[in-house]
């Protein structure tokens, strides 16, 4: 015999609403009673009908989780796998279903979240990212249902929580780092710049340079999408060694892993010639050859704090909007070395 709502509050010597309440761990209910009513659920071995309770209170239980229209984003950088871990463990502690969305063009995405919001899939929306004019994110700021993005949005909003990493500052701290070690011929190895943690580094980087008196170079300014593309240029700026770079601020772990094998094959040594530093400190760049230098952006901590806002959304519509910014730390390790020749 299936149990249910009413047996478990005979159980506990509450009253059904009182076990609703706690399903839905409204702020209503004492930790006390909340404890003693989940016990008795283990107990008995109750498990809610999320569905059923959808139907009644108009809620679904789940959370929609917006990634880049391009399985690279998504799949093949190891961040979102460590953001959604955050993103899995709040939800799931607060009993939180997630619905993903991880179409192949932005406009089958677009059409796919509003039929999403439309359609009262879910009860609120987290975005991965944030870009520069993206008319998914005007949309969704212009609906009710209730919104948090992990990054900066582009454009500055009342409407919109977020939940980000201080990117200018911090990649104008790394980049002073590697002046501070000698080094004035720095280069600059950027994601796309419709995305805005690309726009932030790269100003970061900038504004570096430039209080140090460094006049910014735009050759030595590639993008992820060009590196791809020119890796003869790229190496050919390296092998002019009267004016190749020596220091690389990296966009992320990945494409540094890359750009130390793209080097070394072509006899340029890190950090002896090069010196880099990237971000994400991804678990294997203490244990690459050499040990990279990392920024530290604490990946699962955005995931877990940004679903943390986006329910306390969800429970309590008035909640006002926050701008969170997670510390970052750089981790130095063998990468970077002093430069003392000119």
């Amino acid at each position: 015999m299936d149990i249910t709502i009413k047996d478990v509050a005979r159980e506990a010597n509450v009253a059904t609403s009182t076990v609703s309440r706690v399903l839905k761990d409204s702020p209503a209910i004492s930790e006390a009673t909340k404890q003693k009513v989940r016990e008795v659920m283990d107990r008995m071995g109750y498990y809610p009908n999320f569905q059923a309770q959808s139907l009644a209170g108009r809620n679904t239980q789940t959370i929609g989780i917006i990634m880049p229209n391009s399985a690279y984003h998504s799949f093949g950088n190891p961040f979102f796998s460590e953001v959604l871990r955050g993103i899995s463990i709040y939800a799931s502690e607060k009993k939180y279903g997630l619905y993903l969305s991880t179409s192949a063009t932005e406009e089958h995405m677009y059409e796919e979240v509003v039929a999403m919001v439309q359609g009262k899939r879910v009860d609120g929306i987290l975005m991965l990212y944030s870009r520069k004019n993206d008319k998914l994110m005007t949309y969704l700021e212009g609906a009710t249902i209730p919104l948090t993005v992990i990054g900066r949005p582009y454009k500055k909003s009342n409407r919109i929580t977020f939940v980000d990493n201080d990117n200018i500052d911090t990649t104008k701290k790394i980049t002073s780092h590697l002046i501070k070690l000698g080094h004035r011929r720095i280069g600059f190895i950027g994601g796309s710049l419709e995305f805005v943690v690309t726009i932030d580094r790269l100003q970061g980087y900038k504004d570096a340079l430039k209080e140090a008196g460094i006049e910014v170079d735009s050759r030595y300014i590639i993008h992820n999408e060009e590196m791809k593309r020119k890796r003869e240029d790229l190496m050919n700026l390296f092998l002019s060694q009267d004016k190749a770079p020596t220091a690389l601020v990296v966009q992320d772990d990945l494409t540094a892993y890359e750009m130390i094998s793209l080097l070394e094959a072509s006899g340029i040594q890190v950090p002896d010639d090069v010196s880099i530093i990237s971000f994400n400190n991804h678990s294997l760049s203490e244990h690459s050859r050499p040990a990279l230098t990392s920024v530290d952006i604490h990946i699962f901590q955005l995931g877990y704090e940004a679903t943390g806002c986006l329910i306390d959304q969800i429970k309590n519509p008035a909640t006002p909007v926050k701008r969170i910014i997670i510390p970052a730390d750089l981790i130095i390790r063998d990468s970077c070395t002093p430069f003392c020749r000119e």
